[in-house]
């Protein structure tokens, strides 16, 4: 098994599916590789594009709600965390910023539409992926009600 197979088979949205559907999801991701500092995403811009860590990390950032307020970072991720992933939902305005703070990040781009294509071929691929998605942005909506942020 490939590095990508362990960092997709250990990432928590992929958790449930079966190797040959892991290999599926790396037969539709694209590499890209960042230095410290660049941008991956930006906050309001269109992509439809879901990113998974696979080397280095990066911090998502929010901006206040007035043009050239402030940014606050939120998290930081590394290795098989993920980003972007309501792209795969909808195909609104991207809600953060993302920047590698890592020479060498490395991340893999899933794209929307080869994501439903996938998702349409393969019914218990998509309904797991979506399950786990449902459950993470359960929690994160969940989490940021009871703290406040």
């Amino acid at each position: 098994m490939g590095d990508l197979d362990n960092v997709l088979k250990n990432a928590e949205l992929f958790d449930g599916l079966s190797p040959t559907e892991l290999q599926s999801i790396a037969g539709i991701s694209l590499e890209k590789r960042f230095r410290a500092g660049e941008t991956i995403t930006r906050q309001g811009d269109e992509d439809d594009h879901l990113f998974v860590v696979c080397e280095g990390f990066v911090e998502v950032s929010l901006s206040g709600p007035l043009p050239g307020s402030d940014s606050r970072a939120v998290v930081h991720l590394g290795r098989g965390q993920i980003f972007g992933e309501m792209a795969l939902v909808d195909q609104g305005p991207r809600s953060a910023t993302v920047r590698s703070t890592a020479d060498n990040t490395v991340v893999q781009a899933i794209g929307r539409q080869a994501f439903m294509d996938l998702c349409d071929r393969n019914h218990h691929l998509g309904y797991v992926v979506m399950r786990n998605m449902a459950a993470d942005l359960s929690f994160k909506l969940r989490h940021r009600n009871l703290t406040g942020r």
